[in-house]
């Protein structure tokens, strides 16, 4: 067994059962901020994790997906357009592969939120959030990208950016020593990405903490209107049973959170409701000179200065195989621009999307249904020609929007022009993925449009506490990691203060 890894659900092949203070699902960045709070203040905590422990990362993105995503890599939102979307499936959740990208909570998003809900104000202060959010890049080494690491794909849109008037910055990763490998959508190959299973869950574990890995949890038991453990399955087949003595905490994600609430008959008020998100598109463009999209920070540039509009531009660092897709054309014209793939480069635009979807429990997995309002797809046909202007601004040789109705290959600005006038406005058309989920178990004071009060516990059950980013009033438009790990943190302490309380 690991330092980290407690139990391994592998080896479970009968019944196991445990106890703890605090039983928490999720090992992510919302799981891991409330284990390592909670631990360093004295509760005995277990946390289960679905996924295993990631050890040996390999460059493949293929195999990354089929060894560290759920569903190996294939969920889907279901609507008038599939988009895909990815979450990650180990110990430290989807902190092994993400792109490291850091933010705080713009206060923009948080007025909006007491807007929605005055109460808000004095439940969960701004100034609290900002002081979680301090203490959660000092433990992740937040920095800006260093040029030195940055990559070609990095500096070239800055340079395109910078052409335009456009407001760029170095992207704020939590990141130590890096070296530019660019793999942090496959895992780290160095350690050098400070993923919540290097830093948050080696902190709580030292403090006592204990975790379950491969471990299905399936319901949560109430018992007189409390919740006092969960039930679950091992990946060695064992049912596994875990009693809380103070509180079950769901970190489980915006999407197998309200799966589980649904799955424990927890269905009061908008559970799996409201699902936002960050729908993107993505464009690819080809330079005279060698770019090496794989190589370099993964994501370590970014357009700040559209996010007024909802649009948040980054570059994107697949591995070579993922690279390839991106490249059009069949045949003879395929295999010549494959014999280029090291002067290609793919950035993207995630937005800030005004559609709400549903998440609900089928036999216990997740059936999610999106569709993109009319002004979501404005909004992604003018993140297309946005994308494709920056390349041409960064001295690209051509550009290949990825859009139905628009020429495969565009060759001038003035050709670029025309996909913000004439582009298609069915969603259909956009070859999207989906990222940064929220909203699916809400908080607010109002138990009727929201699942869970301002102090995070859910309205019917006593001791149910949800953490993740399913109790987001809204989405926010940029990178959420740091603001998840921030509000778990505030969550955290209402636990601790409760114990206290109880204590005495």
């Amino acid at each position: 067994m690991s330092a980290l890894v407690h139990t391994d659900g592998r080896e479970v092949k009968s019944t196991l059962t445990a106890e703890a203070d605090l039983v928490i699902v999720g090992s992510g960045p919302a799981g891991a901020s409330v284990a390592r709070a909670c631990a360093l203040a004295g509760l005995d905590v277990i946390v289960l994790e679905e996924g295993h422990e990631a050890r040996d990362f390999q460059p493949s993105g293929f195999q990354a997906m089929a060894t560290l995503y759920r569903d190996l890599g294939t969920s889907v939102a279901f609507g008038p357009t599939v988009i895909p979307f990815l979450q990650g499936r180990a110990v430290g959740g989807t902190s092994v592969v993400n792109g490291a990208i850091s933010w705080k909570l713009p206060r923009d998003v948080y007025d909006g939120w007491v807007r929605d809900d005055a109460r808000l104000a004095d439940a969960l202060p701004f100034e609290a959030i900002a002081r979680a959010e301090v203490e959660v890049e000092e433990r992740l080494n937040v920095r800006p990208t260093e040029p030195g690491v940055a990559g070609a794909k990095n500096l070239l849109l800055a340079k395109g950016a910078e052409a335009l008037g456009l407001e760029h910055r170095p992207i704020r990763r939590n990141v130590k020593a890096c070296e530019g490998s660019g793999r942090c959508l496959q895992g780290c190959p160095k350690g050098a990405k400070l993923s919540v299973d290097r830093t948050y869950l080696p902190d709580a574990v030292a403090r006592g903490a204990r975790i379950f890995a491969g471990v299905t949890v399936q319901h949560v038991l109430v018992e007189r209107g409390r919740a006092t453990g969960v039930v679950g399955r091992a990946a060695g087949g064992g049912r596994v049973q875990v009693r809380a003595r103070r509180a079950v905490v769901l970190a489980a994600s915006a999407i197998q959170t309200p799966v589980l609430l649904r799955s424990s008959g927890l269905t009061r008020g908008p559970v799996g409701d409201g699902l936002m998100a960050h729908p993107g598109v993505s464009v690819t463009g080809l330079f005279d000179t060698a770019v090496n999209n794989h190589l370099g920070a993964t994501q370590g540039h970014e357009v700040t200065g559209l996010r007024h509009e909802g649009i948040k531009v980054e570059a994107l660092g697949f591995d070579l195989s993922i690279l390839a897709s991106r490249v059009p054309g069949v045949g003879r014209e395929f295999a010549q621009r494959l014999g280029q793939l090291e002067r290609y480069a793919v950035w993207g635009a995630a937005l800030r999307a005004g559609a709400k979807g549903t998440v609900r429990s089928v036999g216990g997995r997740a059936l999610v249904r999106y569709a993109l309002t009319p002004g979501d797809v404005l909004k992604a046909r003018r993140a297309t020609r946005v994308l494709t202007d920056l390349f041409f601004a960064a001295g690209a040789r051509e550009v290949y929007p990825g859009l139905a109705g628009v020429p495969t290959v565009v060759r001038t600005r003035e050709e670029a022009a025309t996909i913000e006038v004439n582009g298609p406005l069915e969603a259909s058309a956009y070859a999207m993925s989906m990222t940064h989920l929220f909203g699916t178990a809400r908080m607010g004071s109002d138990r009727a449009r929201s699942v869970v009060g301002l102090d995070f516990q859910h309205h019917d059950v006593a001791g149910l506490y949800l953490a993740d980013s399913s109790v987001f009033p809204s989405n926010t438009g940029v990178n959420p990691q740091i603001v998840i790990m921030a509000l778990a943190q505030v969550c955290a302490q209402q636990l601790i203060s409760g114990a206290a309380r109880k204590a005495a």
